[in-house]
């Protein structure tokens, strides 16, 4: 499973392109985003996106709360079935930070549960 963010280049190796923020990315339009799947529900409430503003000191705690949100939500599992008929895909986020947001989040439960 790989990330990346959404405003990067799309490659032929990305396969199966999901966007998993809440909220489009700014100033990319449908058509040269090239996203298949726009999966909001996975994606963090909004309050917990606002009190984590991307600020890397809170985001072990962000890790915590987040998973508990798609635990009680079972966003996971929707997840997972979209990408169970496409092992080659790569989760978008438009955050600037590639090591502190949700598709990390996701991508470190994909691959250990």
């Amino acid at each position: 499973m790989k990330i990346k963010r959404a405003y990067a280049p799309v490659e032929d190796t990305d396969g199966y392109r999901i966007l998993v923020d809440r909220l489009w990315p700014r100033g990319i339009s449908k058509d040269k985003a090239k996203i298949d799947l726009w999966l909001k529900s996975v994606a963090p409430s909004n309050d917990l996106r606002k009190w984590f503003g991307h600020d890397p000191e809170r985001f072990p705690e962000f890790s915590k709360r987040y998973q508990a949100e798609l635990e009680e939500s079972g966003a996971l599992d929707e997840l997972r079935s979209a990408i169970k008929d496409h092992p080659n895909a790569t989760l978008l986020f438009a955050a600037h930070d590639e090591e502190h947001n949700n598709a990390v989040v996701l991508q470190h439960l994909l691959e250990t549960k």
